[in-house]
């Protein structure tokens, strides 16, 4: 292992015991590819028939959906359907709120094991914090701060600046100036905040830190 993974994998193992003190269930991973397998046997053990899904970077990437998909004893409830009209899209988003499972990203989260989004609509931040029985987050190794302030930062000018030049129908400032306006346009993505300091019930969430660089 070379200085840069073993420096990286010696700050997650300190951020997976802080959030398992928070009550998440955390591990870590040194792959994107060992993330899927590892919620691979998450899914299985925990059974669930509907899996909600909020739009991440690093879920898709992972293939863990194209997993879900092929298995018949699931559904997999995908409110980001590109083929799908917007109203379709949202009336699946809410349906998503009652799923067994749930799984996303997170925007950042801090070495004292807190978890923080940002969000546009706030379907995902809904999911998280009260609907489905069990959460599962990928998070990779970009995504962590030393605190909450420094998170917020994060979010602020390079997830959400980052989020906006991905969405080229969205027409905010920041995807002209690459900085944060706290501007007031209608495609504004910064509209709903969550901070997780603990977990409940304990070990509702699940978090899979991996020790790669992934999505915003």
């Amino acid at each position: 292992m070379n200085p840069s993974e073993k420096y990286w994998l010696t700050r997650l193992e300190s951020c997976a015991k802080a959030l398992t003190k928070n009550g998440f269930s955390a591990i870590v991973v040194d792959r994107i590819e060992d993330a899927a397998n590892a919620a691979a046997e998450i899914i299985e053990k925990l059974a669930p028939r509907t899996i909600g899904y909020a739009d991440s970077r690093t879920m898709h990437r992972s293939g863990i959906l194209n997993v879900i998909r092929q298995d018949d004893r699931r559904t997999l409830i995908d409110g980001f359907d590109p083929s799908k009209e917007r109203a379709e899209n949202l009336l699946t988003r809410r349906q998503a709120l009652l799923s067994d499972l749930f799984l996303t990203g997170a925007n950042a989260v801090t070495e004292k094991g807190e978890l923080v989004w940002l969000d546009m609509i706030g379907n995902r931040i809904a999911a998280v914090a009260f609907g489905p029985e069990h959460v599962l987050l990928f998070i990779g190794r970009n995504k962590l701060t030393p605190d909450l302030e420094s998170a917020r930062q994060r979010i602020k000018t390079l997830a959400a600046p980052m989020n906006a030049l991905a969405h080229a129908t969205f027409k905010t400032p920041c995807r002209t100036t690459a900085r944060c306006h706290d501007c007031n346009s209608p495609d504004r993505i910064c509209n709903g905040w969550l901070i997780l300091e603990k977990c409940f019930p304990k070990e509702r969430i699940a978090v899979i830190l991996i020790n790669e660089d992934l999505g915003y």
